[in-house]
């Protein structure tokens, strides 16, 4: 009988493939599935979640029954063309952006530049996938950016702790010239939809905080400020879930249990070695 197996890499490692054995044939599986191509933060990436098959965006497609190809980039989420042209070229039935929060922890540009940004990125895309789905996804709920723009730096009184936590080390003042807190991303992140939405109808929204709002922080505190942990990690793929993908309950099946997939293998990263 035949069984499909997903293996899931660690996320933060590189990895080589050297070889392949088993006891039985094995060959590509070729599901008739949707496939979804994300594009975001750490947080997509996985930062904090036990395994690379429970990050939020893996949740979420298995619990949407789709193909997901994850582009979360740590850190690194600043809108760079080739990352919209990699979209571009991409096969995906759906497209969601996910942007902000490392535009705002890098400090990397001011309000006169985001949006103009962002459309260029829409543009490349849409190069490629004229008609496709594309969702816009603001910035989850981050207490240390709300208003108060980047850069993020490392909270110094925590390290003294041994505790790793995140601040902002801007000045709330320095908004009102151009510098950027996610309160303003939201806004021109919705000012880009309503700009657009007239001549392009496949393009949709969805606010962050729907999936990760003040509310939550009691229930599902962020552990450093920033990154959500791995139980958080679930909640955000079932909230996504149900609101992209119309799953009822909210609940995640456990992992390999689905109806297309036998067994999910999540690779561990290595224990650390000894100093």
């Amino acid at each position: 009988m035949e069984r499909l197996v997903e293996i899931w890499l660690p996320y933060s490692e590189s990895v080589e493939l050297i070889s392949t054995d088993a006891d039985e044939p094995l060959a590509p599986a070729h599901r008739p599935a949707p496939t979804w191509v994300h594009y975001g933060s750490s947080i997509s990436q996985g930062s904090n979640a036990a395994s690379a098959a429970t990050i939020w965006t893996a949740v979420a497609a298995r619990l949407g029954g789709v193909e997901l190809t994850n582009l979360g980039f740590g850190g690194s989420a600043l809108l760079d063309p080739f990352v919209a042209r990699t979209i571009r070229d991409l096969p995906a039935d759906l497209i969601s952006v996910k942007v902000g929060i490392n535009i705002v922890n890098a400090d990397l540009m001011r309000r006169r530049a985001f949006a103009p940004a962002l459309h260029g990125f829409l543009d490349v895309i849409r190069g490629g996938h004229p008609d496709t789905p594309l969702l816009l996804v603001t910035p989850l709920w981050s207490p240390i950016f709300e208003h108060t723009p980047g850069p993020g730096v490392f909270d110094p009184d925590a390290l003294s702790r041994g505790e790793t936590r995140f601040v902002a080390a801007g000045d709330p003042a320095e908004v009102r010239s151009g510098k950027l807190d996610l309160a303003t991303i939201r806004a021109d992140i919705d000012r880009v939809v309503h700009d657009r939405s007239a001549s392009d109808p496949n393009l949709f929204q969805l606010d962050g905080m729907a999936l990760y709002g003040a509310s939550d922080a009691q229930s599902h505190p962020l552990p450093d400020d920033l990154h959500p942990d791995a139980a958080t990690h679930r909640l955000l793929g079932e909230r996504f879930a149900e609101e992209v993908f119309g799953v009822e309950g909210g609940r995640s099946p456990p992992q390999g249990d689905s109806d297309c997939v036998d067994l999910v293998v999540a690779l561990s990263e290595p224990d650390p070695q000894p100093s």
